[in-house]
């Protein structure tokens, strides 16, 4: 019904930038919440930046001041600009949304296949 599709991923090295892109297709009436998760080996999945369709945007401690969420919801997509990259960053991350779908009406939660960053030192 719908499908998150990443990219941006990949490798940089410490200090460095990679900016993330997940475009949402599919039966879409409209999406409330965008967000990207991180999971590192050995490591929970955790939230690393969301966005309300409102415009309301939060941030893992980790990530706050160094990482920017964004949207375009004409595109539906969402985009995550990350500065001053570490090591720990590195992880598989995976692009969320709640999405309202058509007929019939009603709120699912989705995930895309997620991208790898790698961070070297």
């Amino acid at each position: 019904q719908v499908q998150l599709v990443e990219s941006g991923g990949g490798s940089a090295q410490a200090g460095g930038s990679l900016r993330l892109s997940c475009v949402a297709s599919g039966n879409i009436l409209r999406i409330n919440r965008m967000g990207w998760y991180r999971q590192a080996p050995g490591k929970q999945r955790e939230l690393v930046a969301a966005s309300t369709s409102g415009g309301s945007t939060n941030y893992a401690d980790s990530v706050k001041g160094r990482s920017t969420i964004s949207r375009d919801n004409a595109k539906n997509t969402v985009y995550l600009q990350m500065n001053s990259l570490k090591p720990e960053d590195t992880a598989v991350y995976y692009c969320n949304a709640g999405v309202i779908l058509r007929a019939p009406v009603f709120e699912n939660d989705y995930w895309g296949q997620g991208t790898q960053v790698t961070v070297s030192s």
